[in-house]
C-alpha cells in the first residue's frame, strides 16, 4: 500500500493584460504657414543679394588717352640750301634743328675759336646790359709781344704796357675785329695763364655736351683747335643768351683805348635780321662762320643760329666771301621752311573717362594748338587731366594739354568735357549687382 502524499496545490493569479493605449490624436498640417517662412527666408536672402553691393564703394573712374605722347607736324622736312664743301647746321633754339650737312668731322676752326672765349669769360665775369665791367692791365710782356704778333700776319689791335682796358672793351677787341692777342690777355687775366684758360675751356665744352670739340688756345690760330658745325651751334645758342655777349656781337663798330675804333668783319650784321655772331679763317680752317638771325614767323620774332664751316678760299676775304654767301642762301632757305602750324584743332579729343556701370563722358580740347615748326619736326605733347570724381559736370575744365618743343616755351590749351558724368542710381546699382 502505497502512503500517498498529497502535493499542495499552488494557485498562480493571473495578471491582467494591459489596456490599449489611447489613440494619438494627430495634428492637422498647415501648409501655409511652411510656404510662408520658405517664402521670408528667400526674400530676405534675394533681398541681402540685392542690396550686398550698396554696402561696397563705387569703382574709380579711369582715363584712357586718346592723343600719343608726341606728334610730327605733317609734310617732308625742308631741305635747306647748303654748299658743297664742309659743314654747317642751322637750329632754332628751344625748338630744333632745322638742317645740317657734312657730317660730324672735327675740323679746325680759326677765330670761330673766340665764341667759347667770350663765353667763359662772360660766365665767369657777368656783366649787366652796358655794364663796362673791372678793368684789365696790359702787361710790359704783353705789350713787347705785339709787333712779333703783328708781323707773323695774326689779326691783332695795338695795346701798351700800363694800358687800361674795361672786360667789355677787351670782349669787344676779340669778338669784333677778332683779336687774337687781346685773346691771350683776357685768358691770363682770368685764368692766371693762357694754358689753364685752355683746360677752362674744354672743362666747358664737356659740361655743354660738345664731344667733338678740343681747344689748344683761346684764338683759334692753332688748326689743332677742332669743332664740328653741330658743336658751335651749341655754344652759340648758350652765348647769345647773355645780354653782354648778344649786344657786343650786333655791334658794327665799337671804340676801344690805343687802338680807337675796330670795326666788326662779320659784313652780315644789320643786313636780313643777322645779330651777329663770330667769323674765323686760315688756310687751315678756310671760312668760318657762326651766326644768329632773327626771322618774323606769322608777325612773331624768331631767332636761329648756325655754323658754316670749312668754306674754301685762296686767301681771307675770298674765303670770308664765299662763307657769307653761303650763309645768306641758307638762312633764306631756313626763314621760308619755319612757319606756324595747328597741331592740335579745338575740339579734338584726348581722353575718354570710364565711369562705374557704363557711365563716363569725354574731353575736348578748349582751344587749338599752334606751334612754330617745320613740316616733320616732332612735338612732345603732356595731358594732364585730374583724377575724375564720381560726378563731373558737362562742359567743365578738366586739366590741360601742353605741347613741348625742346626747351621752348611750353604752348596750352584747356581741356573740357563733353557731357556731364551722374553716379548710378541705387536702382541700376541693384539691377547690375555692382
Amino acid at each position: 500500500m502505497h502512503d500517498h502524499t498529497e502535493m499542495p496545490t499552488v494557485v498562480f493569479n493571473r495578471i491582467p493584460p494591459t489596456p490599449p493605449a489611447p489613440p494619438v490624436k494627430r495634428r492637422r498640417r498647415r501648409p501655409w504657414l511652411v510656404a510662408a517662412l520658405v517664402a521670408v527666408v528667400l526674400f530676405l536672402g534675394v533681398a541681402g543679394y540685392a542690396v550686398a553691393p550698396l554696402r561696397s564703394a563705387l569703382p574709380a573712374a579711369t582715363i584712357d588717352l586718346a592723343l600719343p605722347a608726341s606728334m610730327k607736324i605733317p609734310g617732308s622736312a625742308p631741305r635747306l640750301s647748303w654748299p658743297r664743301a664742309g659743314q654747317g647746321m642751322i637750329s632754332v633754339p628751344g625748338i630744333g634743328t632745322l638742317g645740317a650737312y657734312g657730317g660730324d668731322k672735327p675740323l679746325p676752326i680759326a677765330s670761330v675759336t673766340k665764341v667759347m672765349t667770350a663765353y667763359l669769360i662772360l660766365t665767369e665775369h657777368p656783366l649787366d646790359a652796358g655794364e663796362q665791367g673791372p678793368e684789365l692791365t696790359v702787361t710790359a710782356a704783353q705789350a713787347a709781344a705785339y709787333p712779333g704778333e703783328r708781323g707773323r700776319g695774326e689779326s691783332v689791335v695795338e695795346v701798351r704796357a700800363g694800358e687800361k682796358i674795361t672786360e667789355r672793351q677787351a670782349l669787344q677787341a676779340v669778338l669784333l675785329p677778332s683779336a687774337n692777342n687781346m685773346a691771350r690777355i683776357l685768358a691770363a687775366w682770368d685764368a692766371g695763364s693762357v694754358d689753364a684758360f685752355v683746360d677752362k675751356m674744354n672743362a666747358t665744352a664737356d659740361r655743354l655736351g660738345m664731344t667733338n670739340t678740343h681747344y689748344t688756345d683761346p684764338s683759334g690760330l692753332d688748326p689743332d683747335t677742332v669743332s664740328t658745325a653741330h658743336d658751335q651751334v651749341i655754344l652759340a645758342g648758350k652765348a647769345m643768351a647773355l645780354p653782354a655777349f648778344a649786344e657786343i656781337v650786333k655791334q658794327k663798330s665799337a671804340t676801344i683805348p690805343v687802338a680807337g675804333k675796330v670795326k666788326n668783319y662779320n659784313e652780315l650784321v644789320g643786313h636780313n635780321g643777322v645779330v651777329g655772331i663770330k667769323t674765323g679763317s686760315t688756310d687751315e680752317a678756310g671760312g668760318c662762320l657762326v651766326f644768329a638771325a632773327v626771322i618774323t614767323v606769322a608777325g612773331r620774332k624768331v631767332t636761329v643760329v648756325g655754323a658754316l664751316l670749312g668754306q674754301p678760299g685762296a686767301n681771307t676775304p675770298v674765303q670770308l666771301d664765299r662763307v657769307f654767301a653761303a650763309t645768306k642762301t641758307a638762312l633764306r632757305s631756313a626763314a621760308a621752311a619755319v612757319g606756324v602750324h595747328t597741331l592740335v584743332e579745338a575740339g579734338r579729343q584726348v581722353a575718354t573717362v570710364h565711369g562705374p556701370l557704363g557711365t563716363g563722358t569725354t574731353v575736348h580740347t578748349a582751344g587749338k594748338l599752334d606751334v612754330i615748326g617745320w613740316p616733320g619736326l616732332t612735338v612732345k605733347l603732356d595731358a594732364k587731366l585730374p583724377t575724375p570724381a564720381a560726378s563731373v559736370a558737362g562742359g567743365a575744365d578738366f586739366g590741360q594739354l601742353t605741347v613741348r618743343l625742346g626747351g621752348g616755351k611750353p604752348v596750352t590749351t584747356a581741356l573740357r568735357t563733353s557731357t556731364a558724368m551722374e553716379p548710378p542710381s541705387t536702382w541700376d546699382r541693384i539691377r547690375q549687382h555692382r
